[in-house]
């Protein structure tokens, strides 16, 4: 794959999606299949007891899947997604996906993202099976 469309891509991506952007969620990296973002945990993404809420991480773990399955400029849209919470950083935390896909075929993409804080500590752990829908969405 050509570094020219992975870098479209990323540009796609990074533009259009309007939720991602208005959570502050920013696109680190991408490479085919692989995704880094991160994002800061703004002090008003906390639930009722003053953590950050679950909603949060998942969007940005949701987001660097989004990136990583759409790196090959086809679209594809997720089919299943779960997610582990295995710590609560704190408000104004700064936070990295990271997605890697596991393994691919024609119409389907199975990726594993791993949330972590500024030390490294692993914040959750996401699995997210994507659908091909079979068009691209870029022209190459």
């Amino acid at each position: 794959m050509d570094n020219q469309l992975t870098a479209r891509v990323a540009a796609f991506m990074s533009e259009r999606d309007r939720f991602a952007r208005s959570l502050g969620v920013e696109l680190l990296e991408l490479q085919p299949g692989r995704c880094r973002a991160g994002m800061t945990l703004d002090p008003d993404m906390v639930n009722g007891l003053g953590l950050p809420h679950g909603a949060a991480i998942f969007a940005l773990a949701d987001f660097a899947f989004a990136a990583a399955c759409n790196s090959y400029g086809e679209a594809a849209v997720a089919l299943s997604m779960d997610i582990h919470f295995l710590a609560s950083p704190a408000p104004g935390s700064r936070l990295e996906a990271q997605a890697e896909e596991v393994r691919s075929s024609r119409k389907t993409g199975l990726y594993r993202m791993a949330v972590i804080d500024a030390q490294g500590e692993l914040v959750a752990e996401a699995h997210g099976m994507a659908y091909r829908k079979g068009t691209r969405f870029l022209e190459t």
